[in-house]
Formats: structure tokens, sequence, C-alpha cells
């Protein structure tokens, strides 16, 4: 039995985008770990965002060290989410994890607040989206980068990604 390499994905795009289901089902598909990187956001970042006041590079710094290091840590494959909106924060993923594989899940701004505005209970609130797409640097041209559509049903991203991956398409995800 041949034994598939050990897989590090990182799935990021503005908030809303859908980013967590689809790792979510990606981790399933691939055995993987899942790291939501909302749940490792230290409570002043979450708090900076409750009351509406976008994060900036030195806020994120110490929250991309950890995911990095989880990442790396982690001894099988792992599915990452994270925003990471700047070059420089891929980057600073794929100092931690080399082989790092991503995935950017690309959404319009219009449809990324009406889901953000459907999910009154997370902290993070609508009237920050425009400020993710100010700070968005689409990932064209990057080495390992995927662009999947944020409005594909997430069983297509999730086959899409599979396919790019190398990786067969289970019988629940492939009779989607």
């Amino acid at each position: 039995m041949t034994r598939m390499p050990l897989l590090k994905v990182l799935v990021m795009g503005v908030a809303g985008c859908g980013k967590s289901t689809v790792a979510a089902g990606l981790a399933q598909e691939l055995g993987a770990q899942l790291i939501e990187g909302d749940e490792h956001h230290p409570r002043s970042n979450q708090e900076k965002m409750l009351n509406g006041i976008a994060l900036q590079d030195a806020d994120r710094a110490p929250w991309l060290d950890k995911l990095g290091a989880l990442l790396a840590a982690a001894p099988a494959s792992a599915v990452l989410t994270c925003s990471a909106l700047k070059r420089s924060y891929r980057d600073r993923l794929r100092a931690a994890e080399p082989a790092l594989r991503i995935v950017y899940v690309e959404i319009s701004l219009a449809e990324a607040h009406r889901r953000v505005t459907s999910r009154p209970h997370h902290f993070f609130p609508p009237g920050l989206v425009a400020s993710q797409f100010a700070s968005l640097e689409v990932p064209t041209g990057e080495p390992g980068v995927l662009r999947v559509a944020g409005n594909d049903p997430p069983a297509i991203q999730i086959r899409k990604i599979l396919n790019w991956l190398g990786r067969r398409v289970t019988q629940r995800q492939g009779s989607t």
C-alpha cells in the first residue's frame, strides 16, 4: 500500500469567503488535522475586531507566528484557515512550512458583506469587510496557489482542490 505524502494546506481569503467551510470539508477528505485560525486570535485582536477596529500588521504578527508553528508541528497532513491577506503574511507561513500549498477562495465585496452580516455571533463585524478588501494582495503569480470561486458550492471547490493536490475524490465528495 502506497502511503500518500503529508500535505500542509492554507485556505485563505477575506472574511465571509467560506474558507472555514471549505477547509473543514477538505480536512475531512484528506484525513487531515484542521487548524481554524480564528480560534487562535489573541483576545486583544478579538476585542479590536468586535469594536470595529481593523487589525494592523503588528497585531497579526504573533498570530501568524502561532499559526505557522501549529502548521509546522502538525504530525500529519493539516489544513489551516487564515485570511492571509498580504503576501508578507503568506510568506511568514511559508517560512514555517516551506511546502505549504495555498488555496485562495475568491469572492466579491458585496457577497462577503452579505455573508458576514448573516453570522451575528462571530467576532468579526460586517463593518470591517471593506478593510479586508483594502488589505488584500491577491496571490496571483505566487507559487503553489490555487484560486477557487467562493460562489461555487463547497463540494465543487473541494473537488477542484483535491484534483489540484493529486488526491482522489472519495465517494461522499464525488457524488455531489
